[in-house]
C-alpha cells in the first residue's frame, strides 16, 4: 500500500490496468520437489557511498515460509522493497514465479503482494473500496465474494464502510492483509506484519499466513519478533550489514554454529550476527535448486 493520499487513485488504475500475463520468460527452477517462487541472485544496492546490500542470493519455494531476520540496518527492508519494485534494482536479478522483474515488470508484480511495516491506505476510500481497487489492479472480476470472505476472516466486516483515514493502526494492518490476499498471489512479502495487532488478531493473522502457504503461496516474513519467525518459518535467512550470514532450517543453523538442540532462534541470531570477526556462513545450510 502506498503513501497516504487525499485523492482517489485513478491515475494508478490507468497506469496498471492491463495485466496481460505472458508466458514465463525464465525457466522456473526447483527447490527440492517444489518450484522456486522467488529467486534472488547476486543482488546489491548502494546509497551514495554506503552499500546496503552486498551480493545477496537466496530462493523461496512455493508454499514455503522464509523468515528474514537481521539487526537494524542489515538491509532487510531495502531487499524487500527492491523485490516488489518500490526501489530499482541496481545490480543482480530478481525472478518472481518465472518472471524476471527487470524484463517483465508487470508480469512479475502481478504475481506478488507486499505488506509494509506501516500500511497507509487512501484517506478517501472505504475499506471495501480499497479491495475493489486492488481487485481492479489485478484484473479480478469476481472480487466481491472473495472480499467479503476476507473481511470476515480478518474481522473487518463491520468496518467495510469506514474510510481509510479513520482506521486505527491495527485496522490498517488488517486491511493490508486483505488487499494482499485478494488476487491470490504466488509470493507475499511482509515487513513486520503483526505490528499494531491485538493478541486475538495476531493469532488470526498467524493462522492466515499458515493457510496461505498451504495453498502454495511463498511467503517472505521479515520481523524482529524472533519467536514469530521460529513459530512460522520453514527456513530462516539471516543477513547482517547487507551480507547473508546464514540460510537454512533451525536444525541446520544449530549444527553449523555448533549450538545445542535446545537453542532458540534468538541464540542463533546472536551467534550469527556477532559483532566480532565475521565468519562467512552464507552457504551453510543452503539448499540447492
Amino acid at each position: 500500500m502506498g503513501a497516504r493520499a487525499k485523492s482517489t487513485p485513478e491515475s494508478a488504475t490507468q497506469r496498471d490496468h492491463a495485466l496481460e500475463i505472458p508466458n514465463p520468460e525464465v525457466p522456473v527452477p526447483r527447490t527440492g520437489e517444489r518450484r522456486a517462487a522467488l529467486v534472488v541472485e547476486d543482488f546489491s544496492k548502494e546509497y551514495e557511498s554506503h552499500r546496503a546490500v552486498d551480493g545477496l542470493s537466496f530462493r523461496v519455494a512455493e508454499g514455503e515460509i522464509l523468515g528474514l531476520v537481521g539487526p537494524n540496518g542489515a538491509g532487510k527492508t531495502t531487499t524487500l522493497r527492491s523485490i516488489v519494485g518500490v526501489l530499482p534494482i541496481q545490480s543482480g536479478r530478481v525472478v518472481v514465479c518465472g518472471h524476471d522483474l527487470a524484463a517483465s515488470e508487470v508480469a512479475a508484480k502481478s504475481r506478488l503482494a507486499w505488506i509494509p511495516d506501516d500500511p497507509q491506505p487512501f484517506d478517501t476510500l472505504t475499506v471495501l473500496e480499497h479491495l475493489r481497487f486492488s481487485a481492479a489492479l489485478y484484473g479480478i472480476r469476481d472480487w466481491k465474494d472473495r472480499a467479503e470472505r476476507l473481511l470476515e476472516r480478518f474481522e473487518l466486516t463491520e468496518k467495510r464502510a469506514a474510510l481509510g483515514g479513520e482506521l486505527s493502526r491495527g485496522m490498517r494492518q488488517k486491511l493490508a492483509f486483505c488487499m494482499a490476499w485478494i488476487h491470490e498471489p504466488g509470493l507475499v512479502l511482509m515487513d513486520e506484519p503483526l505490528s499494531g495487532l491485538d493478541p486475538r488478531a495476531i493469532r488470526s493473522a498467524k493462522d492466515e499466513i499458515r493457510r496461505l502457504a498451504q495453498t502454495g503461496t511463498a511467503v517472505v516474513l521479515s520481523s524482529h519478533q524472533l519467536e514469530l519467525i521460529q513459530e512460522l518459518a520453514d527456513r530462516i535467512l539471516i543477513i547482517d550489514r547487507g551480507t547473508k550470514r546464514f540460510e537454512g532450517t533451525l536444525g541446520e543453523a544449530r549444527a553449523t554454529l555448533s549450538l545445542g538442540e535446545d537453542k532458540s532462534l534468538e541464540d542463533i541470531f546472536l551467534s550469527a550476527t556477532d559483532p566480532g570477526p565475521s565468519v562467512d556462513r552464507s552457504t551453510a545450510g543452503t539448499r540447492g535448486p
